[in-house]
């Protein structure tokens, strides 16, 4: 099975140019179930199917907050989406999961979708996850930037396959490893097309066996147990000279979060009636 994240939905929607996808999980493994309980399921209402369909992964920072990619906003209104959380089945009537609708969307203001850069958004829940030993939260890093040659994993839902139409039922992980920028910005590899910029991390399998590629845009990279970057997007699934890119979460980044998290807390937030 090959590991590369792209958009969770049936449908694949280009951001960048043609060819360019979210990230999907290619070449991975089942996880433990509900061994990954900060993991988000990000569903869109499929009108034709009267049914919500899996679309991106996101990552649980707040019992009411989710951290995603800013690509899945996909112009969706927010009554059309809806949370998922504690599921290690998309399918299964699970009792652990939690559906959440979303109160909010705050996509990056500087989010550019020819390129990529600043993919990141953040998803007000309309009421706060219930944490337990099936929902927990992720702790956000330190904004330091992730060496060349670090081994990562990253989770998801996505198609397993470059053929694969269909995302996963079950959450699967892959393990990747970093790639100096230096590289994915060479002829051979992006050539600039578009630019690995320090906001970026580029990171897959030498060989091509393991990548993220549609329907796990969005969800969370892990590198050395820490909360390190989101799944952004790639060129093609599992090609090693185009390995995935993912939003890096660096110290402008964690401003922008925590800013915005406390800032709508605080206008959301009633005042207490003492008489």
């Amino acid at each position: 099975m090959l590991v590369q994240i792209v958009f969770a939905s049936l449908m694949v929607i280009s951001f960048l140019t043609p060819g360019y996808h979210g990230v999907e999980i290619i070449g991975g493994n089942d996880v433990k179930p509900h061994s990954r309980c900060y993991m988000a399921s990000i569903q869109i209402f499929n009108n034709r199917k009267n049914a919500y369909a899996h679309q991106c992964g996101g990552t649980l920072i707040d019992r009411n907050w989710v951290l995603t990619a800013a690509h899945c906003n996909l112009e969706f209104g927010k009554n059309k989406i809806q949370v998922v959380v504690g599921a290690h089945s998309l399918k299964i009537n699970e009792t652990t999961k939690q559906i959440l609708a979303v109160q909010d969307k705050f996509p990056y203001p500087c989010f550019d979708k020819s390129t990529g850069e600043n993919d990141i958004m953040l998803l007000k829940l309309a009421q706060g996850a219930k944490l337990n030993k099936y929902v927990t939260l992720l702790k956000l890093p330190n904004g330091k930037d992730v060496k060349s040659g670090t081994s990562c994993t990253v989770a998801g839902w996505g198609i397993t396959s470059a053929q694969s139409k269909d995302p996963s039922d079950t959450l699967k992980e892959v393990k990747i490893t970093v790639i100096d920028r230096s590289v994915c910005n060479r002829k051979d590899y992006y050539n600039l097309k578009p630019v690995i910029t320090t906001n970026m991390i580029c990171a897959g399998d030498k060989k091509g066996k393991s990548d993220s590629c549609v329907g796990d845009s969005g969800g969370p990279l892990i590198c050395k147990k820490k909360f390190s970057g989101i799944v952004s997007f790639g060129f093609k699934c599992a090609d090693p000279k185009k390995p995935g890119i993912y939003t890096r979460i660096t110290e402008d980044y964690l401003k922008w979060i925590k800013k915005t998290v406390a800032g709508v807390e605080t206008y959301n937030t009633e005042p207490e009636i003492l008489y």
